[in-house]
């Protein structure tokens, strides 16, 4: 199986390093519009393989990603002082209406990847351009979506409770964003309600704890971006493992956004959702049970990612 990364960056470089360590791919070839990046985290990663998996890493460009199964972008601009989110987003479309077309170029069956932020609006972006290029389905472009927020969330739970994160849960879902829903209702500690374990654990879930863990999930980019300038450890990780699960045709449930014809009222918008991601890429969406705060929540979520899809042409 090979992997395709366009975007070398910290994010791009996590997630390469990630797949390696996990052993899902036989091959990965790292694109980037600096090519000695693109060589010097090539070079970085494949002295790693001899402690993990036998990895043929390499850079290459884009005619070396033709064959491969998924190509990942994690490529963008950054924002500039004084810009607005509105102009960002305009630059960043411009980035992936010539990106894209380049990878499909070469890779017209392979699944697309989206890690660049905003990533539900990039997503949109890339499954619109994919689509209008060559007729990509939108059920082929994935974005990382809330898999990380899903996994801070588990993992503060589990912090709290004294229990391994793996036995917990519980999803966050809609927008990848200020506006994301932690889905308290329906989170569970094995095959146990979370208010009943916490109980027997003589843990209880207050509302201070639920707030402490709320503030946990929802400020840790800002909290990480303050302390060391990007995060890319978590995203990579989050981003080998939906990888994994395409390339092994898991079927696994993942929180991952793509676009949706319909979600909450909202047409044509690309929200995070829990997914099954087989070979094919989004298998199905899941609706998960909502009471009517979460529900309303995530109308408002997916109202901020429609107007900021619709802001800029979309």
């Amino acid at each position: 199986m090979k992997i395709g990364v366009v975007g070398c960056g910290h994010v791009g470089s996590a997630s390469a390093y990630a797949c390696v360590l996990r052993g899902i791919s036989s091959q990965i070839v790292l694109v980037d519009m600096n090519g000695a990046l693109a060589h010097a985290q090539a070079e970085d990663i494949l002295h790693a393989t001899p402690f993990a998996a036998p990895t043929q890493v390499r850079a290459g460009s884009y005619e070396d990603l033709q064959g491969a199964n998924i190509v990942m972008v994690a490529a963008g601009v950054g924002q500039k002082p004084g810009e607005t989110r509105l102009d960002l987003l305009k630059r960043n479309a411009d980035v992936f209406r010539d990106i894209i077309p380049q990878i499909l170029k070469y890779t017209p069956d392979a699944i697309l990847m989206i890690a660049s932020n905003p990533v539900d609006i990039m997503t949109h972006m890339a499954a619109h351009i994919a689509h209008e290029t060559t007729g990509h389905d939108n059920s082929r472009v994935i974005g990382s979506g809330t898999i990380l927020d899903t996994a801070r969330f588990r993992s503060l739970v589990a912090q709290h409770l004294g229990v391994s994160s793996h036995s917990v849960h519980g999803y966050v879902i809609g927008e990848h964003g200020d506006s994301e829903i932690l889905h308290w209702s329906g989170m569970t500690v094995g095959n146990i309600g979370l208010e009943n374990f916490a109980a027997q654990m003589q843990t209880p879930i207050t509302q201070n704890i639920r707030d402490h863990i709320d503030d946990g999930v929802r400020k840790a980019a800002y909290r990480i971006i303050q302390g060391k300038g990007a995060t890319w450890y978590g995203i990579g990780a989050g981003m080998a493992r939906i990888m994994q699960a395409v390339i092994n045709d898991e079927r696994a449930v993942l929180t991952c956004c793509t676009p949706m014809e319909e979600v909450v009222g909202i047409k044509n918008v690309t929200l995070s959702l829990p997914r099954i991601v087989s070979s094919s890429g989004v298998h199905e969406t899941m609706i998960p049970e909502l009471n009517d705060q979460d529900s309303a929540a995530l109308q408002r979520s997916a109202e901020i990612i429609k107007d900021a899809i619709t802001s800029i042409g979309f």
